[in-house]
């Protein structure tokens, strides 16, 4: 017989093994993602609480010059003298699903001071590219106003937060912002706009990971696998596909305050319908004003459980609110302007699905939106579920509220944000051409744009990059001693 001890650590190895096994069946609808919180109605009632409270705080300093109501922008705007000489308490300002996102809170400060792009793939100490690579937490700021042409797109890693306030920065070009498996992400008061595809080059995503890209689509902000993200106070148009894409398992985020214009898809939360990791999708879309120029996807959402709340919806040309595959839609607050088309009243609509039973239990609900111009929702759901309620139990503000809670949406001290490029409403996307990277602002020419909803994102590093783990791989040896062990057990 084997000693007493080697059989208790084999039937312990045995047992290990199981459960490992049993927690990486890829369809077990219990696994959860990074950040993604247990309960995500107590994040929307949570949100609704610190925004009454500081629209009551408002009411009781009225004298004040810089209090709005807006908790994310009083935080850190009006509870300290002097931002400038506390840049990092922005990080304790975040809310919703990605509160608590850090950046690079208590890193060292990063003064950017070159505005070119020339290396992607060994970025030159100075430029932004150099900044957002690297390991170690960065906030990131910059010297003075600047122009970043990107060759290629600006691969981010974690605990890093780019904070254009103080200065005018603006960045197009090629692939735009890419947030790929990191966490702790920070993106505050930037111009994003004019992004093209890109891919088929070597670029650098830390100091030490160099790979060959494949192709990105041209988004403004593509965030893949990723949590802890807040994307705050940013004007963003003109991309080739969308503005703001958080696909492939990404949750905890929030964004806010944002300024969207002039564009056909504008955000996408989810990557297919069948993704099964994108049922842990949680993000906020609080205080943003969807201007001039927009046709859908305000957001297009896939899985998931999202909060639209306290949004400014000037119009839209198709629909507001979109989704399948059976998202949580929890819109609070929001103020919803119609387009003058009599056939593109309804706020929502359910893509790629023309039978109300497909949708009918769907949980998409609206409360304390004002529906201007012939504006309507279509909700849904099995009523009001107790934990719905809980979620809803104080009113959000809205209405009245939504200029005051929008007023300084997108960057601050920007030109007119509904006059950038093209006036009225008509939206042109991005066709080719451009001045081969050099030029003024803006100095791309635009074309159509016709990008479906299946799309695949590609924004991968090629043959040089080792696949993702698979777990399941790592446990084959473990089972084949535990095989072995048993067999050796039963035979002694």
């Amino acid at each position: 017989m084997p000693p007493p001890h080697l059989s208790i650590s084999i039937l312990l190895l045995c047992l290990f093994f199981f459960t490992l096994l049993e927690a990486t069946k890829p369809l077990n609808l219990t696994l959860t993602l990074p950040h993604q919180h247990p309960s995500p109605d107590s994040v929307a009632l949570h949100v609704t609480r610190t925004i009454n409270a500081s629209l009551s705080r408002r009411q009781l300093t009225s004298s004040s010059t810089c209090g709005t109501g807006n908790p994310i922008d009083d935080c850190w705007r009006c509870d300290s003298s002097d931002w400038s000489s506390n840049r990092q308490r922005l990080a304790d300002c975040s809310i919703g699903f990605g509160s608590g996102t850090l950046g690079g809170k208590n890193g060292r400060i990063y003064v950017v001071t070159d505005s070119s792009d020339n290396n992607p793939a060994n970025p030159t100490p100075g430029t932004l590219r150099y900044a957002v690579i690297q390991e170690e937490p960065l906030w990131i700021v910059f010297s003075s106003s600047m122009f970043i042409r990107l060759k290629q797109e600006l691969i981010i890693n974690s605990y890093k937060t780019i904070d254009g306030r103080g200065a005018a920065v603006h960045i197009t070009g090629n692939g735009c912002l890419t947030i790929q498996y990191v966490q702790h992400v920070i993106i505050h008061n930037i111009h994003i706009y004019d992004c093209k595809p890109s891919g088929g080059a070597v670029v650098a995503a830390s100091p030490t990971k160099v790979g060959r890209r494949g192709r990105s689509d041209g988004d403004g902000i593509s965030i893949f696998g990723s949590q802890k993200i807040w994307v705050d106070h940013c004007s963003l148009s003109h991309c080739t596909d969308g503005l703001i894409d958080v696909v492939l398992g990404s949750t905890a985020i929030t964004i806010s305050n944002n300024y969207f214009t002039h564009h056909d898809e504008v955000m996408l939360l989810g990557h297919d319908d069948k993704y099964v990791l994108d049922t842990g999708m949680q993000v906020t879309i609080a205080f943003n004003h969807f201007g001039q120029g927009l046709v859908q996807r305000m957001p297009r959402c896939r899985r998931g459980y999202i909060h639209v709340v306290n949004n400014d919806f000037t119009s839209w040309k198709m629909y507001a609110i979109g989704g399948s595959g059976n998202p949580t839609i929890n819109s609070q607050g929001n103020r919803y302007s119609a387009p003058s088309d009599p056939s593109a009243k309804e706020v929502t609509k359910r893509v790629d699905s023309t039978d109300d039973g497909e949708w009918a239990n769907w949980n998409w609900r609206t409360e304390g939106d004002l529906m201007e111009n012939g504006a309507f929702f279509v909700a849904s759901g099995e009523g009001v579920s107790t934990l719905y309620s809980k979620a809803s139990s104080v009113e959000p503000k809205a209405a009245a509220l939504v200029d005051q809670l929008t007023q300084n949406a997108g960057v601050f001290g920007g030109p007119s944000r509904d006059d950038q490029g093209q006036s009225g409403d008509s939206y042109s996307g991005y066709g080719g051409g451009g001045d081969g990277g050099t030029g003024a602002i803006g100095g791309t020419s635009r074309g159509s744009s016709s990008n479906g909803d299946n799309n695949f994102f590609g924004m991968i590093f090629g043959n040089n990059a080792p696949p993702r783990p698979r777990l399941t791989l790592l446990l084959l040896p473990l089972l084949m001693i535990c095989v072995l062990s048993t067999s050796t057990l039963l035979l002694w």
